[in-house]
């Protein structure tokens, strides 16, 4: 397989993690908006931020300069295979969800001034806070339908892809030559890449076990027992599925890695940062302490009012997301979030 170039923009855990594993085959920029803490990187050779004890590869390289990231995708003299191939170029964004409309805005001021983007590849989970729209409605709107664009998800702590540990993803797309370039890039022994065309499902799927990450830590923190936590978990997915299916999505995607997938290991893995403000939670701590003390982004409590809001408009029943969006804000005690979901009517099961 030719060599790619590679820009990743968003230099977080995840970006991180996903630079220093394919660094080891492509010619990788990993770009960050901040200079001084990519001037840090580049001094230190390590991401001591957000993914210490990794120490970067001598091929990787490291800027703050976007002008420069993005052209590194088609520059005049690319990698190059024994046979003369030239490398093809993939532009991956790692920002959260509210970093993507400015980051598009930057993106789309380069391309107005002749730089070109050949795709754009986003990891990011979640529904934006005010619109409440989807990442890939976001992306359509800033650069337009011209571009190939797609979403990699699935269930995938950072530090475990950083150790080269077996982990299996998901890149969804409705341009099926954009899902072959990216499985190209980063399928390997350690990573095995699927594909899809439900753009919409895999991106539901990402965004709302977020939610339910934080309702499993509340009912693991107030030792409610496993048995509560695998009832949560199964009537979460139900959630996933109902208001995915409404908005576009398959159903038989959140059976898949995106679903399901993603779903058991948010909600039970200790690396889980949305676990982590559900067990502070039903500590008692306020959500602001919680935060501070993660240090990284939780993208479930951005994601709660959005999802909430967004249920209550399509008529979807959504009773754990709302649970946790009223202690998140309307200021609900974590005992009054499982009396509330315990009180609920008797129905049969059903989606």
């Amino acid at each position: 397989m030719p060599p790619m170039r590679i820009a990743i923009l968003g230099a977080g855990a995840w970006g991180t993690a996903l630079a220093l594993g394919l660094a080891e085959r492509h010619a990788v920029m990993l770009w960050g908006r901040d200079t001084a803490a990519m001037q840090t990187l580049e001094r230190e050779r390590e991401n001591r931020a957000y993914l210490p004890g990794f120490p970067f590869p001598p091929q990787l390289q490291v800027s703050d300069d976007l002008q420069a990231a993005v052209p590194h995708l088609a520059t005049s003299a690319p990698a190059a295979t024994a046979d003369g191939a030239a490398a093809t170029g993939l532009l991956i964004v790692a920002t959260s969800v509210a970093g993507l409309r400015p980051l598009c805005a930057r993106l789309q001021a380069l391309r107005s001034a002749g730089t070109l983007l050949p795709n754009i590849v986003w990891l990011c989970k979640g529904f934006e806070e005010g619109s409440s729209l989807l990442p890939h409605q976001v992306v359509r709107e800033m650069l337009g339908p011209s571009i190939p664009a797609g979403v990699l998800s699935g269930p995938s702590f950072a530090q475990e892809v950083a150790r080269g540990l077996p982990c299996a993803l998901t890149i969804a797309s409705e341009d099926a030559a954009l899902c072959q370039q990216v499985v190209a890039a980063i399928h390997s022994p350690a990573v095995r890449i699927y594909s899809t065309d439900d753009v919409a499902g895999v991106e539901v799927g990402g965004a709302v076990k977020n939610i339910l990450a934080i309702a499993t830590g509340v009912i693991d923190g107030m030792g409610f027992g496993a048995n509560a936590r695998a009832a949560l978990i199964t009537r979460g997915l139900a959630e996933i599925t109902r208001l995915g299916v409404a908005l576009g999505g398959r159903s038989e995607t959140f059976m898949g890695l995106t679903g399901i997938g993603d779903l058991l290991l948010t909600c039970t893995g200790d690396l889980s940062r949305n676990r982590r403000v559900g067990l502070g939670l039903a500590q008692g701590k306020p959500l602001s302490t919680i935060v501070d003390e993660l240090g990284h982004v939780a993208e479930g409590v951005r994601c709660a009012r959005a999802v909430r809001a967004l249920a209550q408009s399509k008529g979807i029943d959504m009773p754990i997301t709302a649970a946790v969006a009223g202690v998140l804000f309307d200021g609900d005690s974590a005992a009054a979030m499982v009396s509330r979901l315990l009180a609920r009517d008797p129905r049969t099961e059903a989606r």
